[in-house]
């Protein structure tokens, strides 16, 4: 079965729709409406006060998940309207609940009596991201953060920005001065550069595009259909991914362990906790190969929404460009953060298309959101992708408007967690600055240089299989300055 990415028409953004499959959606659609019977996902305990989730699992075995790929913000909705913020679907091979709106994300994310847990990423994305800081809990995940702290102190990210600076002027040398490029494998190789000689204090070189596929197989196969390993299908190629990256982080783990160095990869080598206990090679493998993905997937694909937002819309490309070329000299964090145009037209991207569509959790004991039962073992799902488009925070929620997160507007402030692309309580993404000036240094370099286009009436097929990712590459046209 192939599986349509979805489009996003940055010009008439109320059009989300399949870009390679015309029709899915409606018949997605009619999927929901077929398969409509709803019930309680378990009974409640006697005298709790407490309701039963509602919720229907859809089409047998493969439940809803072709609405989830298709319609996956169509299907929130109508979920949301018929049985509000709590409820239950079957996707993926699995029943999970979907928390939806900003008043269940906060009760996960805040996670008041520690009930829901990390390990609802083990399903999904354990066997190729084994215990990598996302999936780490409570005690052991504070205990490994404060470690990895140490790598984002201010002096080290000035430091880490001259390095990214210098890779991305370097790199744009490369680029043509007038013509077509594919923005997103353009700017995933750049990425995966700077994350490298930033993280690891080398440069990828020759493994290049090996890593790259490795990176995008272990992450794609979390939603694999077929989840054995057979010697075909995207499970097969994840846990394939998962060995190329781990014999690539073992080879150089004895260079890491016998010197000193100032990347994160020689900081986990050499740090001792109060006990005198260190990072084993395999914990240290792991934190490197997730940190690794985390650093050059989430910022090639705020990079690539960025760059399609201010292609559908050159005022604002416009706008962004004065502020950069009013810089001079060399770019440091505090001209980085006078580029105020840039903030708020990344934050309108990151709410447009979250990097993270959806963050999974488990119950690792009964307990309860927004008045619901929720027994031990329940997968719980919280969708940022849906709170970001809520009309009840958001006005026009469909349109690229990067001026509802400045003053007096500041709609991002409605509540707490209507706007939560980088996730939130304890698990709020570590980088998610560093990210963010590592996007901006490149924007900035981009809009000094070129302006950009994409032709009449382009829509940006985002495939949401997994993480977004433009499915023809995003070609852009550039114009030399």
């Amino acid at each position: 079965m192939t599986l349509a990415p979805v489009a996003t028409d940055w010009k008439h953004p109320d059009k989300i729709r399949p870009a390679a499959m015309p029709g899915a959606i409606p018949f997605a659609r009619v999927l929901d409406k077929v398969s409509y019977k709803s019930r309680p996902l378990s009974s409640v305990p006697a005298g709790s006060g407490l309701k039963a989730v509602p919720g229907y699992g859809g089409m047998p075995v493969l439940g809803r998940t072709a609405e989830i790929i298709f319609d996956g913000l169509g299907m929130s909705e109508r979920v949301w309207e018929r049985m509000g913020a709590v409820s239950w679907v079957q996707a993926f091979g699995i029943k999970f609940v979907m928390a939806l709106g900003p008043d269940a994300t906060q009760a996960v994310f805040t996670n008041k009596d520690k009930a829901f847990s990390q390990t609802g990423w083990d399903y999904f994305i354990g066997p190729f991201f084994n215990r990598g800081l996302m999936l780490l809990d409570f005690e052991e995940h504070l205990y490994h953060r404060r470690i990895m702290q140490e790598a984002f102190t201010r002096t080290r990210l000035a430091g880490y920005l001259e390095r990214a600076d210098q890779l991305v002027q370097g790199d744009l040398k490369r680029w043509p001065a007038n013509g077509t490029i594919y923005a997103y494998p353009t700017l995933k190789r750049l990425s995966l550069d700077i994350a490298t000689d930033i993280f690891m204090g080398s440069t990828v070189g020759e493994d290049d595009a090996r890593l790259q596929t490795a990176f995008i197989d272990t992450v794609r196969a979390g939603t694999a259909l077929l989840r054995r390993d057979f010697p075909i299908g995207r499970w097969h190629r994840g846990l394939e991914g998962r060995k190329v990256l781990e014999q690539y982080f073992r080879t150089r783990l004895p260079e890491k362990r016998a010197n000193d160095g100032d990347d994160l990869f020689a900081t986990l080598c050499h740090v001792r906790s109060e006990a005198g206990e260190a990072f084993s090679d395999d914990d240290i493998v792991s934190h490197m190969i997730f940190l690794m993905m985390a650093a050059h997937d989430t910022s090639t694909i705020t990079t690539s929404a960025v760059l399609a937002a201010l292609a559908a819309h050159p005022e604002w490309q416009d706008k962004a460009r004065e502020q950069s070329m009013a810089i001079d000299g060399d770019l440091t964090l505090d001209s980085l953060d006078s580029l105020t145009v840039l903030d708020i037209v990344i934050k309108e991207s990151l709410r447009l298309v979250a990097p993270v569509p959806s963050l999974p959790r488990k119950a690792i004991k009964d307990t309860e959101l927004l008045g619901h039962f929720l027994p031990a073992g329940t997968q719980v799902s919280v969708s940022p992708w849906f709170s970001h488009y809520m009309p009840e925070f958001w006005t026009n929620p469909y349109a690229f408007d990067p001026d509802r997160f400045t003053e007096p507007r500041r709609e991002d402030k409605n509540h707490r967690y209507a706007w939560v692309p980088f996730g939130g309580g304890a698990h709020k993404c570590i980088g998610m600055y560093f990210g963010t000036q590592e996007v901006k240094t490149l924007l900035h370099h981009l809009l000094r240089t070129y302006r950009w286009t994409t032709p009449p009436g382009y829509v940006v097929p985002w495939d949401l299989v997994s993480l977004p990712m433009p499915a023809d590459g995003l070609p852009l046209t550039l114009h030399a300055l």
